[in-house]
């Protein structure tokens, strides 16, 4: 019996015992009065068992027949069966069968038919599990490198961004505190990296323009791989710039931010650090070296795979911003609204690399060699420099205005008066009065 069966047993052995009358037993069972009563005569007469559904155990006057039944299952089990990845599901077999085989049934039947035959089994196609990437085995194989936006002065001083390197073999790590994620912020990161343990092989960062941005469609039909002002600084060290596309991909790193923000905040806060700068030098002699000795691992083999530093001026010549400009007739390079001034050692037209340091020296090459240059000041718009001269100021060139009998103002006329006529010939004609007898 079913739990709507049993339910109407309980309520009517009620009303055997005169707890409940038939209206009560009706409302109890959501039945109407007369379907109680026959439910009540039922259960006097047979019992419990008379309230059992009449159909219950037969065979159903819409079941197929089982000749029609054994035939189809024996095409699934022919045609459309196989291994798990092999066999057709009851969809699909079942619209195979009313094509191929001209036997019409339908899939949820299939799938029961299917299910009790062991054609099939209730198991879903689960996606693959996404496994932890195993570590690198050599310290300096792969170094991931993000920045944390976090309150990590709280409320006595500025927000700020942590940059962090951790090595992925070792969880040997470096962070630097500034303002935000910039490419002076991440490059600075790097170098001290550099200079402290060598040149590793590759960096994994995040899809941003800072690290690695994708193909412009200019890019795209040219076949030029893009490459970024940090890209290009990375290129020049041979490190390989390997971007992740989700904070999953690179776990390692964004865990270690979750341990800065719970341990380094707390520090901070009894030292009573406010500013950057004081943050940087608590990173680098207290809080970095304990967080390496606590949390680093030794690696899976011995082997050291940074490769040597350079001096530190070929790392000037790399951590600088490069950009082409294209030199004036006057010999004059405009960058960044500054104006400089070669010293005639390369034709008009030709194309320069700028170079801006760290701290703001320009260097202007050509073909590999440095240019002379001068600064000047920018040049005055002409009305100012007229006027500075005692010259005569040009005219104002004021707009043009056609006059009042212009054919142009005629045409638009024209087309008012044809307004006019249409909206009069719309309104209805006015009712006249009738004349008085």
């Amino acid at each position: 019996m079913s739990q709507e069966e049993l339910r109407r047993v309980e309520v009517l052995a009620g009303v055997r015992s005169h707890q409940l009358g038939v209206s009560d037993a009706a409302r109890l069972m959501r039945v109407s009065y007369r379907q109680a009563k026959r439910l009540w005569k039922r259960y006097r007469e047979e019992g419990a068992g008379g309230l059992k559904h009449r159909g219950a155990g037969r065979v159903s006057n819409r079941a197929c027949r089982p000749k029609f039944r054994q035939q189809v299952l024996d095409l699934v089990r022919e045609k459309y069966g196989g291994g798990v990845g092999e066999r057709f599901g009851p969809t699909l077999a079942a619209e195979h069968l009313g094509v191929e085989d001209n036997l019409e049934v339908n899939a949820e039947t299939l799938r029961l038919w299917m299910l009790q035959a062991g054609l099939w089994s209730r198991e879903r196609k689960r996606r693959k599990h996404r496994r932890r990437r195993e570590r690198k085995e050599h310290f300096g194989e792969l170094v991931q490198m993000d920045g944390s936006f976090h309150r990590w002065l709280e409320e006595r001083g500025p927000e700020g961004c942590l940059i962090d390197m951790a090595d992925d073999a070792t969880n040997e790590t470096f962070a630097q505190l500034g303002e935000e994620e910039t490419i002076w912020a991440v490059a600075d990161t790097l170098r001290t990296w550099i200079e402290k343990y060598g040149v590793p092989l590759a960096l994994y960062v995040d899809w941003k323009n800072l690290y690695k941005r994708p193909a412009t469609p200019r890019e795209q039909l040219r076949g030029e791989e893009p490459i970024t002002q940090f890209g290009r600084m990375c290129a020049k060290l041979g490190i390989e710039l390997i971007a992740a596309s989700s904070p999953q991909a690179k776990g390692r790193i964004e865990r270690i931010h979750g341990t800065h923000q719970d341990r380094l905040v707390k520090k901070l806060r009894r030292k009573g650090v406010v500013s950057h700068e004081a943050a940087n030098v608590y990173l680098r002699k207290e809080y970095l070296p304990e967080h390496n000795r606590r949390f680093a691992r030794a690696a899976a083999k011995r082997e050291d795979y940074h490769r040597r530093a350079p001096r530190a001026t070929e790392l000037d010549g790399i951590f600088r911003l490069e950009s082409e400009r294209v030199i004036s007739e006057d010999g004059v390079v405009r960058y960044a609204n500054r104006y400089f001034q070669l010293c005639r050692q390369a034709r008009a037209r030709s194309k320069v690399r700028v170079c801006e340091g760290r701290h703001g020296s320009i260097a202007i090459e050509y073909r590999g060699q440095e240019l002379r240059w001068e600064e000047i000041p920018a040049p005055l718009p002409p009305r100012v420099a007229s006027e500075r001269q005692g010259g005569s100021v040009p005219a104002v060139r004021r707009k043009w205005v056609p006059s009042a009998d212009h054919p142009w103002r005629e045409a638009a006329r024209r087309g008012a008066r044809q307004k006019v006529l249409r909206e009069s010939l719309r309104q209805p004609p006015l009712a006249r009065p009738c004349a008085s007898p």
